[in-house]
C-alpha cells in the first residue's frame, strides 16, 4: 500500500468522522425514569437538551424522589447518546478506538 493511498484513506476517514460528528450533534436520544414520568433528551454529543417532568411526579413531600428520577433519566439519556456515538464511530473506524472519539 503506497503512501498516497494511505493519505487518501486517512482523508476519507477524516471526512467520514466529521460527517458522523455533525450527525451526532443533530441527533437526539431520550432517557426515562419512573416509568416515563421523567424524560431527558440529549444529543449525540451527550449534551443535555431538555428535561420533561410529568406533573404526577411532583410531590412536594418527596422532592428527593423527583431529584433521583431526574438524575436517572439524564444518566439514561447520556448512556443512549454514548452508545449511539460508539456505534456510529465504529462504522467509520472499523471498530478502531481512536483517542478523543
Amino acid at each position: 500500500m503506497g503512501m498516497a493511498n494511505l493519505q487518501r484513506m486517512a482523508m476519507q476517514m477524516q471526512q467520514d468522522l466529521a460527517r458522523v460528528q455533525q450527525e451526532l450533534a443533530e441527533t437526539t436520544v431520550e432517557g426515562t425514569a419512573g416509568g416515563g414520568v421523567v424524560k431527558a433528551v440529549a444529543n449525540g454529543k451527550q449534551e443535555l437538551v431538555s428535561v420533561t417532568i410529568d406533573p404526577s411526579a411532583v410531590d412536594p413531600a418527596d422532592v428527593e424522589m423527583l431529584q433521583d428520577l431526574v438524575v436517572a433519566a439524564v444518566v439514561d439519556a447520556q448512556r443512549a447518546a454514548r452508545e449511539l456515538a460508539e456505534a456510529k464511530m465504529a462504522a467509520v473506524t472499523g471498530g478502531l478506538r481512536l483517542p478523543g472519539m
